[in-house]
């Protein structure tokens, strides 16, 4: 990305105080591409300068996340509150240089002085010796500060707008955008991306810079993401963090690929990438100006398409760590080749193979509506059948329950649907003459039996 510099350094720099979300996480993955596409590097840096809320449990809440991303870095992670001495060492060369300066100046005072100076002009300090005062940057009178940004393009803001902003406490603890733009010079820092929130304190950062004679990164503001009904994602919308999306049963491999997409795409409009193709096709200036649009329907498609084309082994490996399972169980391979094609997230897996490890529960709901009077003649049949079925695999099956279906004369449907019902406990599952073949001859006519002998109790009952 940074036509200057043959080994760009980029960072992801989050603030811990709690949870990563979305936005941040595609943040963290698009400097990640950027780093390992240019063959750069990729700095983790904590800005845990709000002491209060930058707990060490909201930092390995982050950690955590990124690690189940898989997005690993090179250089970190670094505390921005042990910086301290180096972001005191440059507030004292600006006071020394007349670029900064102690001004007491509270807010009353600030609008007053802009009330007297006319609209959109900027507050210009008062220096002061007085203990105890702000430090403010003195920002110049004349010109703009450009942030020549990579996916927006140059955008001026004129001098003369800005305040002389406050840079430090009375008592030289320095605040987020000083901090961040010496730590940017000092780490070497060449390529910026972040979310376009931060747009606005991009100039501040900047005049830091220029009064300590670095030269600045180059930018990327990322558009921020949205819901499908327009308005900026929230809780509303489905997960909101990186681990409610591990706990939802999303895979790291497809999570990526979507975040990637929000906002970045290719040429040809291809949607399902590895993690390689993504590295190889990845640039930050393709991404648009336009707000993305997170979709979590979109994403249990994509992650869908991602378990059906796992390789077997990987599936189950993934399966048994959702559930927390012994992947070298067998029945957990019978269900796992069962239920590959169907289950569109790790989460929903366990309800479609529960009932190969535990008695089911009936869904009183589809009990009512597939389970007909004619039902228990035709399910008495269908165990008659299953009975010397052998092998007893799928084909088999099929082939064995045919004639009940020729014999009742109804449809597919009528006959299935009550055998999946009195097997399952539910009206869904992976496809039916699987699920009798994984269940096992025993098991399915012990549940058949019980179903028959269920609805011939009803029937007595009325």
């Amino acid at each position: 990305m940074n036509m200057t510099s043959e080994n760009p350094r980029l960072r992801f720099a989050p603030s811990p105080t709690g949870a990563l979300h979305i936005g941040g996480a595609r943040t963290a993955l698009y400097n990640w591409l950027e780093a390992h596409h240019e063959g750069g590097a990729l700095v983790l840096r904590i800005e845990d300068t709000d002491r209060e809320r930058s707990t060490a449990e909201n930092v390995e809440q982050i950690l955590d996340a990124l690690r189940w991303l898989e997005l690993d870095w090179d250089e970190g992670p670094i505390s921005q509150a042990s910086r301290a001495e180096r972001h005191a060492a440059a507030l004292k060369q600006l006071r020394a240089s007349g670029a900064a300066f102690r001004d007491a100046a509270a807010g009353k005072d600030v609008e007053a002085w802009k009330a007297g100076h006319g609209a959109g002009r900027g507050y210009r300090g008062t220096p002061t010796e007085e203990a105890g005062a702000a430090v403010r940057l003195r920002v110049p009178d004349e010109g703009a500060t450009v942030v020549v940004d990579l996916i927006r393009g140059p955008i001026s803001f004129p001098n003369a707008s800005y305040d002389d902003f406050v840079i430090a406490r009375g008592d030289d603890t320095v605040l987020y955008n000083f901090a961040v733009a010496i730590d940017d010079a000092e780490m070497g820092i060449t390529d910026v991306v972040r979310g376009d929130d931060h747009l606005s304190n991009t100039p501040k950062q900047l005049l830091v810079l220029a009064a300590l004679g670095h030269e600045p990164p180059r930018y990327a503001h990322l558009p921020l993401l949205h819901g499908p009904d327009g308005k900026k994602l929230s809780k509303r919308h489905g997960a909101a963090s990186v681990q409610e999306l591990r706990d939802a049963g999303y895979l790291p491999a497809a999570v990526r690929n979507y975040l990637a997409l929000l906002g970045w795409g290719t040429d040809d409009d291809t949607t399902l990438m590895s993690t390689a193709e993504l590295v190889r096709r990845f640039r930050v200036t393709d991404v648009g100006k336009a707000a993305a649009i997170f979709d979590e329907k979109k994403l249990r498609w994509l992650n869908g398409r991602f378990m059906r084309e796992m390789p077997l082994e990987e599936y189950i490996a993934a399966v048994a760590a959702h559930l927390d399972r012994d992947p070298a169980d067998p029945a957990l391979r019978a269900a796992c080749e069962i239920v590959q094609e169907k289950a569109q997230t790790l989460e929903e897996v366990w309800p479609l193979i529960g009932f190969l490890f535990e008695p089911p529960v009936a869904d009183e709901v589809a009990w009512r509506k597939v389970m007909k009077p004619d039902s228990g003649p035709m399910l008495a049949a269908a165990a008659d059948a299953l009975a010397s079925v052998e092998p007893f695999d799928p084909e088999a099956i099929e082939a064995a329950l045919a004639p009940v279906l020729d014999r009742f004369e109804v449809k597919a449907g009528k006959l299935y649907q009550p055998i999946r019902v009195a097997i399952t406990g539910g009206s869904v599952s992976p496809g039916i003459f699987e699920s009798i073949s994984a269940l096992g001859r025993e098991k399915t006519l012990e549940r058949v039996a019980a179903a028959v002998e269920r609805l011939a109790a009803a029937a007595t009952d009325e």
